[in-house]
């Protein structure tokens, strides 16, 4: 009798099963139905399925910028410390950082040859000089060698397996070695018949490509016979000086190749300016 009561007492209880995903209750006599619980200790399943829904998207900034933490973020020019960091900006923006690169090194370049190497008085500085080397750094060494020398060269040749690989493991690299031959061959070619006489119509335009003001096939005569004129010279110095610089500047990292090949240039620039920058 004790035990019969019992058993009714215990079937007439909800039932939950410890660390169980769901409930029985009692339906009839003795019959029992499970009803679908969330774990014991852990949110309803309403208020569990809108906080995996929030938790989607998180706040990128305290200025109310949404993103998916699914998405790729883009990376901010900042440390994690909230500082500015110029490597972190060079890498977002390399086209920008070419150029900015470009015409103040060689505005400075200028200014050093003539101020320094030449000793001129500041007030005799000669400011269309300034202007060829300022025009002609951010037009041909910021825009049109960004655009070769990554766009182009990153197409025609593998250069990031190459350039991302430790320096003893470079040197082991039978193709990558052969096209870093490659791309410095090419851009040999280029400085020659492309760099120089690029360089001389601009000095021409600048100051002044013949008489009876500015006259475009004036210009370019002007300036290409410069080139013939000083040809062999130049060429001899560009070899010395860029041969071995090309090799380095293709071999390290691609964010890097125009930074590291401006430290270079604005040596060459400032010689440059000094032997062949004055009217």
């Amino acid at each position: 009798m004790r035990l019969g009561c019992a058993l009714k007492a215990v079937v007439a209880l909800v039932v939950v099963l410890p660390g169980a995903s769901s409930r029985c209750t009692v339906v009839g006599a003795g019959v029992l139905r499970p009803v679908p619980l969330c774990r014991r200790g852990s949110l309803p399943v309403m208020r569990q399925q809108q906080q995996e829904e929030k938790a989607q998207f998180t706040t990128a900034d305290k200025r109310g910028v949404v993103t998916p933490t699914n998405s790729v973020a883009v990376e901010s020019p900042t440390t994690a410390d909230g500082s500015f960091s110029y490597v972190e900006w060079a890498k977002e923006y390399p086209f920008a950082n070419n150029i900015g690169i470009a015409t103040a090194k060689t505005a400075a370049a200028d200014l050093l040859a003539q101020l320094v190497i030449a000793q001129v008085p500041l007030g005799e500085l000669d400011y269309s000089r300034l202007l060829l080397f300022a025009s002609f750094g951010a037009l041909y060494l910021g825009g049109f060698q960004y655009l070769y020398q990554v766009q182009i060269f990153k197409r025609l040749f593998d250069v990031d397996a190459f350039t991302q690989q430790p320096w003893a493991d470079k040197l082991q690299d039978g193709p990558g070695l052969r096209a870093l031959a490659a791309q410095t061959a090419l851009d040999l070619t280029v400085l020659t018949l492309i760099y120089l006489p690029t360089f001389y119509v601009f000095k021409a335009a600048v100051f002044g490509g013949g008489d009876g003001g500015f006259d475009p096939s004036a210009v370019v005569s002007a300036g290409l016979s410069k080139y013939s004129e000083n040809f062999s010279k130049d060429e001899l110095d560009l070899l010395r000086v860029w041969l071995p610089a090309d090799l380095v500047c293709f071999s390290v990292p691609l964010y890097l190749r125009l930074p590291v090949r401006h430290v270079v240039s604005f040596v060459w620039t400032a010689y440059l300016s000094f032997a062949r920058g004055g009217h």
